[in-house]
């Protein structure tokens, strides 16, 4: 069912200034974030990706144009895969955050936590996951199951998402590190899905590039949609050869 590069925004100007961004209005790249976005134009370039879906909040949008003015694509928004909703947390410094009695909980029971104000992470993490596989069946179905296509969202919210295909239950996504303009990558199949990369900030990307269908293999051999990094879809015992 497609493979989504999971793309985080570039550095907003809440991750210099240690604010807890949240779904604040106006908080947009910074400087280098800027740079971080144009720099996926070439670092995609190889990719054939199919659609792009979004989180409405700015930063993910700013991090996103460059890419759709080179690709003539128009991202869909989707509110499923915004921001944590922080609630009363929204704004505020790290620092203060810290020495709340829910930061523990945020840090070692984040299945447990639940914002004042705002939603929990188990909430988070459901509906995140929900949109993910939503749109990935809307894309197999428009372009075909081999299909690439992008996701860009924010840290918590790739983190659950790439935990969850992983089989990892939500208290240890906090394991899980997404930087900003950081790729991750997963392949759903109809039986699992395959957790191909993750928090990318600079690698070769060109492996994910499907491979022509005569030399792809057969549904029961490969995932139908990872060029050179495709897997098994009965996971390879003793793990891949990487033999194309």
């Amino acid at each position: 069912m497609t493979t989504v590069i999971l793309l985080r925004h570039g550095r907003s100007t809440a991750n210099v200034s240690g604010v807890l961004a949240g779904r604040s209005p106006g908080v947009g790249l910074d400087d280098h974030g800027r740079t971080q976005a144009e720099k996926l134009v070439d670092r995609l370039a190889e990719l054939p990706l199919a659609a792009a879906v979004t989180s409405p909040l700015q930063r993910c949008r700013e991090t996103l144009a460059p890419l759709m003015e080179a690709r003539g694509l128009t991202p869909t928004l989707e509110d499923d895969l915004a921001e944590v909703d922080y609630g009363d947390w929204t704004g505020r410094k790290l620092g203060e955050l810290g020495k709340e009695d829910l930061w523990k909980v945020v840090q070692a029971h984040p299945s447990a936590a639940v914002f004042p104000g705002g939603e929990g992470l188990a909430g988070m993490q459901s509906r995140a996951v929900a949109a993910i596989r939503r749109h990935a069946a809307r894309v197999a179905a428009e372009h075909g199951e081999r299909a690439l296509w992008v996701a860009c969202s924010h840290g918590d919210v790739i983190k659950a998402a790439v935990a969850d295909a992983l089989g990892l239950h939500l208290d240890s996504f906090q394991r899980i590190v997404v930087d900003p303009c950081s790729v991750s990558v997963i392949s759903y199949t109809p039986t699992r899905p395959f957790v191909v990369r993750v928090n990318d900030t600079g690698g070769d990307l060109s492996g994910l590039v499907p491979k022509p269908e005569e030399e792809a293999g057969s549904a029961e051999d490969t995932t139908p949609d990872a060029g050179d990094d495709a897997v098994p879809a009965a996971a390879t015992v003793g793990g891949s050869t990487g033999v194309a």
